[in-house]
């Protein structure tokens, strides 16, 4: 809880003088006034996070957090729980939809075993902080203890910010777990106060039941369970995720750090939902990539106020939408770094 308690106290807001500043020189560019629509706004944000008219975002890093789910056991999905630890040895290799993505920027996989149902081998590449094997059946009980619900979220502090100390400049959030649609709905149906009919949806594939069933187990779970709306740890115990607090994590360490976070979709939101409900200043430091398939998506964006850079069709997870925004953070910075002004362009033609 210390790590915890310590990572929000040093979250400060953006820089709104460097924003300022990077205001003016956007304006003053050679080009019509917000003629680069939201990548100058991108630009802005970056400035404010980082304190730099001229950010560097180079040193990209996605981490990946990987766990099962006792909800499973529900038959809330088609897909075999296998495949969490499949994929979870599969990202080091780089087999993975993220990695292929992230290959286009150089940017590194960091793949985290948080809650895997199965012991991974300890040369696989993964960081092993397993906290348990898995979430309990949140149908049942609660999803884990509060204690573990805080231990996710700081192993996400953790990693994140080993990653920052060797050098990364911006992370991205990925995660890996089959079933974890169902408790991302859950959430978002606590915070938002709704009948998870509004914001459940198919995830990877529905169980026998079909979307019936999900919403069914869902509902049963927030009944039984009752967290409290104004506890977002509470919440995240309850009926959330392993994963889905080490994400919360990674958003809370790299706004301490004033590090840019690029969230991927529907279940990364909710995370960051999450830190939002931790610390209402990790949003300066959110940059959303894609809109996600799933319903409860663009529900979870409105909720925190953001809007996705992309609209793909896509909803893979792992972070594929974090890698896939990345080279736009890259033209926002190049845009800063190379574009002239008005001023400037006159003063080279004089030369």
């Amino acid at each position: 809880m210390q790590l915890l308690q310590q990572t929000i106290q040093n979250i400060q807001s953006a820089d709104n003088k460097m924003m300022e500043k990077a205001r003016e020189r956007i304006d003053a560019l050679c080009k019509p006034p917000s003629s680069l629509g939201k990548l100058e706004t991108l630009a802005v944000q970056l400035s404010g996070i980082t304190g730099e008219l001229f950010p560097a975002i180079d040193n990209k890093a996605i981490i990946v957090c990987a766990a099962d789910h006792g909800v499973c056991d529900e038959g809330v999905t088609s897909n075999p729980q296998n495949v969490t630890v499949f994929q979870t040895l599969n990202f080091p290799k780089g087999g993975t939809g993220v990695c292929a993505v992230a290959k286009i920027t150089n940017a590194k996989i960091v793949t985290v075993d948080v809650g895997v149902k199965e012991d991974i081998p300890l040369d696989a590449g993964v960081i092993i902080k397993k906290i348990k094997y898995g979430t309990d059946n949140m149908a049942k009980g609660p999803a884990m203890s509060r204690e573990e619900a805080i231990q996710s979220i700081e192993v996400g502090i953790e990693v994140a910010t080993e990653e920052m100390a060797k050098g990364a400049n911006v992370l991205g959030t990925g995660e890996m777990g089959i079933g974890n649609t169902t408790p991302s709905a859950a959430i978002l149906s606590v915070l938002r106060a709704c009948h998870p009919i509004e914001v459940t949806g198919f995830g990877a594939g529905v169980g026998p039941g079909g979307i019936d069933r999900k919403i069914e187990v869902i509902h049963h779970a927030i009944t039984l369970n009752k967290p409290n709306r104004d506890d977002a740890i509470d919440i995240l115990a309850k009926v959330g995720g392993l994963e889905i607090g080490a994400m919360a994590g990674v958003i809370l360490a790299a706004a301490a750090q004033r590090k840019p976070v690029v969230i991927d979709g529907f279940i990364s939101t909710i995370a960051a939902l999450i830190a939002y409900e931790l610390e209402s200043k990790v949003k300066d430091y959110i940059i959303p990539s894609h809109a996600s398939e799933e319903p409860g998506a663009k529900i979870a964006a409105e909720l925190l106020g953001i809007e996705p850079m992309l609209h793909m069709n896509m909803r893979l997870g792992e972070g594929s939408g974090a890698a896939l925004a990345f080279p736009i953070l890259d033209a926002a910075c190049s845009m800063m770094k190379n574009m002239t002004t008005l001023e400037e362009a006159r003063l080279l033609l004089e030369k």
